[in-house]
């Protein structure tokens, strides 16, 4: 039997939205279940309800002006006995002439078939060197490409991609089920399609179907200078190309910076280590030290020290994105000869006589001291 959501609600065909909503406020504390328990009156308020959902949607008013009820099972009649569209149209027509396309609801679309690819992480191994001041790298991988048999489309020669028989090209399918407030419809991807609207009946025997292929690739990348060990580096655009020709996804590089044999970086600086004799330290001499530049002439200075610093700046690697760079220390560390024949023991042990060495009372500092000191210093501290 034919409903009138308006007669229902007792409202005039041309009410407006707040007479609706006044109407139905009205009707609902008259009828709700906490004041009518009664089956009777809970299908009425069931009803008035429904009539208030249709009414109060722009969309499900003008659908059921047009002589369709959106609650009716699909073909079932309406409003004047329309039988599932006015005028003995169908309601796909109806639904056409509403929403347009196809019968496909307003602001829904089959899924793009072109999804973007995905991205790609690649590990390159750098020197030193080549961190610190940049350089051009050819890059090998395996990706995904554009197939060159059917550009994409993933169709063999001379075939097309087909409207999907089950969904009509709208991508998605509808379900009409029942509950409390009535018939409710519900949609979902097309299962046939994948909710793409179309189908490929011959698919590229290159690609099958998918529009790409799998290669190994070169690429000529740029490395900034002053990148280090696990920096990554984003190139936008530059990797999968995505199923049936879409867009590329990214390449993300990630540095891996070799050891070096003599430098250890810290950031931007470098550290190295030097090892001079005794004698050299003492007397002071002339050494030859090697940098990222080429070798240097550095001046030790006499009397110097294990652990002394000596500092070359803007030898280190350059700073990423900024000018400048960081700088080389050099640590120095005073070897002790072990063995020595024995004219050379006469000559130190004279050498310690005139310096009033032979026999050295020690020199204790703070956090240095001997073991009862520190012993002392651990109990008298409780």
């Amino acid at each position: 039997m034919a409903r009138d959501y308006y007669e229902i609600l007792g409202v005039r065909r041309d009410a407006s939205q707040d007479e609706i909503k006044k109407a139905y406020r009205r009707l609902a504390r008259e009828l709700h279940p906490d004041v009518n328990p009664d089956p009777v009156t809970q299908e009425r308020f069931k009803e008035v309800a429904q009539a208030y959902e249709v009414l109060s949607n722009t969309e499900k008013r003008r659908m059921f002006d047009m002589g369709v009820d959106p609650f009716a099972p699909a073909g079932g009649g309406g409003p004047g006995g329309f039988g599932g569209g006015a005028g003995g149209f169908p309601f796909d027509d109806i639904m056409n002439a509403f929403f347009g396309g196809g019968g496909q609801q307003a602001g829904r679309s089959p899924r793009d078939r072109a999804r973007r690819g995905r991205s790609v992480k690649v590990r390159i191994e750098l020197d030193l060197a080549e961190t610190a001041f940049g350089v051009t790298k050819d890059v090998t991988f395996p990706t995904a490409i554009v197939c060159d048999t059917c550009h994409g489309e993933g169709t063999a020669a001379g075939s097309h991609r087909e409207t999907c028989d089950m969904c009509a090209g709208r991508g998605e399918v509808s379900q009409v089920t029942r509950s409390f407030l009535g018939q409710v419809m519900t949609t979902r991807p097309c299962p046939q399609c994948s909710g793409q609207g179309s189908t490929i009946k011959n698919p590229c025997a290159d690609c099958a179907g998918e529009g790409r292929v799998r290669e190994r690739v070169t690429r000529k990348v740029q490395i900034p200078a002053g990148v280090e060990d696990g920096t990554q580096i984003q190139l936008a655009g530059e990797g999968e190309v995505g199923p049936n020709g879409g867009p590329r996804g990214d390449i993300f590089l990630e540095i891996v910076q070799r050891p070096h044999p003599i430098f250890e970086r810290r950031g931007d600086d470098l550290h190295c280590t030097v090892t001079v004799p005794m004698a050299a330290a003492a007397l002071g001499a002339s050494l030859t030290i090697e940098t990222l530049d080429g070798n240097e002439e550095i001046d030790l200075r006499p009397g110097t020290n294990s652990g002394q610093v000596i500092t070359l700046e803007a030898r280190g690697c350059k700073h990423l994105n900024e000018a400048g760079r960081g700088d080389l220390l050099i640590h120095v560390t005073v070897e002790t000869p072990g063995r020595l024949d024995d004219e050379q023991e006469a000559l130190l042990r004279k050498f310690a006589e005139l310096r009033g060495e032979d026999h050295p009372p020690g020199k204790f500092s703070p956090g240095h001291g001997n073991l009862f000191s520190r012993l002392r210093d651990a109990f008298g501290a409780r």
